[in-house]
């Protein structure tokens, strides 16, 4: 097991990509604090399945844009464990689909605040409590490369942002701290269920070299391997997994 006796956080942890991530790391031997906002099954489900297989887990209820729930989650943590190893940001989400022109300030903030102002709380909190060796991993996504789909102009900055931050928070924390990102593309997970119609689904899984649609569990694979010594010379990348529907 790669991380046997590691301590990992995951926010957004309790469905879809997040969810795998939770279990891909437990299987590595990791101790895993969930965060979740509204997926409380879930969340509570991987906690039983983690415990009930000798590993230790526990999940918390929390919105990761109020400075105070992050603080908490963190602090549950090291009171638990003593230490944070990995910290995995899968926190995030398109909210709706709304062009710039019909665009609120409070839907832009509270894109930018979702995704991007929960990152950088999370990290904030977390570096005091990680040692030499820690690693943080950031989810980004392909529209930070392309600018997204129709609406998502606000959402695929956000997640430009995580892939900016990625590089810098790099820089400024290692070599202490490694800092990667991955930029998935068309996963099948409830944001595409909600989001995005069918015959773009299809069309988008057609036209890529693999002809289909990513797995969280294949995200959740790159997730926990960037968070092992195995990834140990790379910081500051953004790691696309879209199965070849975009080359950078």
């Amino acid at each position: 097991m790669r991380l046997e006796g590691k301590v990992a956080i995951v926010t957004g942890g309790g469905r879809d990509i997040g969810l795998a991530c939770v279990m891909k790391l437990a299987q590595e031997g990791a101790k895993v604090a969930i965060n979740y906002h509204s997926s409380a099954m879930g969340a509570n489900e991987a906690v039983s399945a983690i415990i009930a297989n000798g590993g230790e887990a526990f999940a918390m209820q929390g919105d990761m844009t109020r400075e105070e729930d992050v603080k908490a989650l963190v602090a549950k943590t090291v009171d638990t464990w003593g230490k944070v190893d990995t910290l995995m940001h899968v926190t995030g989400g398109l909210l709706k689909r709304v062009a710039i022109a019909e665009m609120t300030l409070d839907h832009w903030q509270a894109v930018m605040d979702v995704n991007t102002t929960s990152f950088f709380l999370a990290v904030r909190e977390c570096i005091p409590h990680m040692s030499e060796g820690s690693s943080i991993v950031a989810f980004a996504s392909q529209a930070g490369r392309d600018g997204g789909g129709p609406g998502a102009a606000a959402y695929a900055a956000s997640k430009g942002a995580i892939m900016t931050l990625t590089r810098g928070l790099a820089k400024e924390l290692g070599p202490k701290i490694r800092v990667n990102a991955l930029c998935p593309g068309m996963i099948d997970t409830d944001f595409h269920n909600i989001f995005t119609k069918p015959e773009v689904r299809q069309h988008v899984a057609n036209a890529a070299p693999l002809k289909r649609e990513g797995t969280p569990q294949d995200t959740a694979n790159l997730a926990v391997y960037l968070a092992t010594d195995e990834a140990a010379f790379l910081t500051g990348v953004n790691v696309d997994i879209n199965g070849g529907m975009l080359f950078s």
